[in-house]
């Protein structure tokens, strides 16, 4: 169907009105095309999503168009299109494409821009979201068939305990912001006494400068003999390095990973410095999930293939659950095998957030943070994007702090294992922080310290 700026077709129907019609007919795709330029489309995609299960084609002009010299200049660039691209995939369009004013470069940059949000599901020939110009079909993707990828179970410890079903246990140690990494490695050596399970190492958590990730876990590993799990983030690095940092992270080892997005630079102490971003956790997991079947980006093979253990970010308590839920569906369908959270300071938020993943459940590892203070409470209520402590925990940690440091840092871990006693039965396994570098909290919070 064609509508106006109004969002209305010549005849006043809605975009409500035209899914309900076309639902009722029976069409397997119900699309809008022409007219109007990316930003109405996207308004009236919005509106017809909630009403309909069937696929939603979106397909707008380059723009409003302008007499430039006597001819109609479509004005909109394909950098603009693509943006709009990715906000349609978002709002639940499956097939993007351009009508009047789209050119080649056009659908270019729309392919690019929405190739992080396109998950390559095993044994499906096409993208999920396919590009289309008015007068195109849809675009077939070859996919080569790779290997088999080695299964879960044989890539780590960490990774075989996940396949088993066995609780897994790990503590989050922020790299040192210098060289040396002696105090990092005698703490780690207390986990793997004290029998935990893995060490999480984050990737410039909060856009800090800090010792690289991958070279971190290289230290762990071969100087104490614990399991990392490398924190790998898209901020830094663009498709080509990525690439290569993860063929060496293998060549040397490392065998688990959590894909993150990361936090862009302007949250950290370089805010003019320059993020890459050329995908996203999405993309990435894609990126890792083909190498896991020996296969590059462009579908090449690479002889032997990686044997990653797959992890992602999911954050039960984010502003917007129907986007978090999507992203977790569509990091799922790219290949993730394990998800950790964001700390959890509220089991019930957790407790709906598992009501809601329905079949798409992969092992889950919940985030858990010893608080050592109301102000460690409050900052990250309220400065750490993602996290959500509940007013009565904030008030449980300031009535302690009242009373003493000491008592606060007691009231912080007694809620921290509060929260690992009520989610144990939900999760796989925990991730606890060590604030500060203090692993003794985090010791304590397993009753080990």
């Amino acid at each position: 169907m064609t509508i106006g700026a109004d969002c209305l077709t010549p005849y006043g129907a809605s975009p409500e009105d035209v899914v309900h019609a076309l639902d009722a007919l029976g069409a397997d795709i119900i699309g809008l095309n022409c007219s109007v330029g990316p930003q109405t489309i996207l308004e009236c995609i919005e509106k017809m999503a909630p009403q309909t299960r069937r696929k939603l084609s979106a397909q707008p002009n380059a723009g409003m168009p302008r007499d430039v010299g006597g001819r109609s200049m479509y004005m909109a660039s394909p950098e603009y299109m693509a943006t709009y691209a990715r906000h349609l995939v978002q709002a639940g369009a499956k097939i993007i494409g351009g009508c009047c004013g789209t050119t080649p470069d056009h659908i270019h940059a729309m392919v690019e821009g929405i190739r992080p949000l396109a998950p390559r599901l095993a044994g499906v020939g096409k993208r999920e979201v396919s590009v289309v110009t008015e007068v195109a079909t849809e675009v077939q993707i070859k996919r080569e068939v790779g290997v088999e990828a080695v299964p879960l179970g044989e890539r780590s410890r960490w990774a075989g305990k996940l396949a088993r079903g066995q609780f897994v246990t790990s503590v989050e140690i922020v790299p040192p912001r210098g060289v040396d990494a002696s105090r990092m490695l005698s703490d780690t050596g207390r986990l793997k006494a004290a029998g935990v399970d893995a060490v999480n190492v984050p990737d410039g958590p909060r856009a800090q400068s800090r010792m690289g990730a991958l070279m971190t876990s290289v230290l762990i590993e071969q100087q104490v003999g614990i399991e990392t799990v490398t924190h790998y983030a898209c901020r830094d690095r663009n498709l080509l390095g990525m690439l290569s940092d993860l063929l060496g992270a293998s060549a040397v080892g490392l065998r688990n990973l959590l894909v993150i997005t990361g936090d862009p630079p302007k949250m950290g102490p370089y805010p003019d410095a320059t993020a890459v971003f050329d995908v996203d956790a999405i993309g990435l997991t894609n990126l890792v999930s083909n190498l896991n079947r020996g296969l590059d980006p462009g579908g090449n093979a690479i002889g032997q293939p990686t044997r990653f253990a797959i992890g992602v970010g999911v954050n039960p308590v984010a502003i917007d659950p129907d986007h978090e839920l999507r992203r977790f569906e569509w990091k799922v369908d790219a290949g993730a095998e394990f998800a950790i959270t964001q700390p959890v300071f509220d089991a019930a938020q957790l407790e709906r957030f598992f009501a809601r993943v329905g079949d798409r459940h992969i092992p889950i590892i919940a985030g858990i943070w010893p608080l050592v203070s109301v102000r460690n409470a409050e900052f990250l209520a309220n400065e750490v994007p993602g996290v959500s402590v509940p007013p009565e925990i904030i008030a449980r940690m300031r009535r302690a702090n009242d009373k003493s440091k000491e008592h606060a840092i007691a009231e912080g871990i007694a809620i921290a294992r509060e929260m690992l006693d009520r989610i144990r039965p939900l999760v796989q396994g925990v991730q606890v922080s060590a604030p500060f570098g203090k692993v003794e909290l985090a010791l304590e919070v397993f009753g080990a310290g």
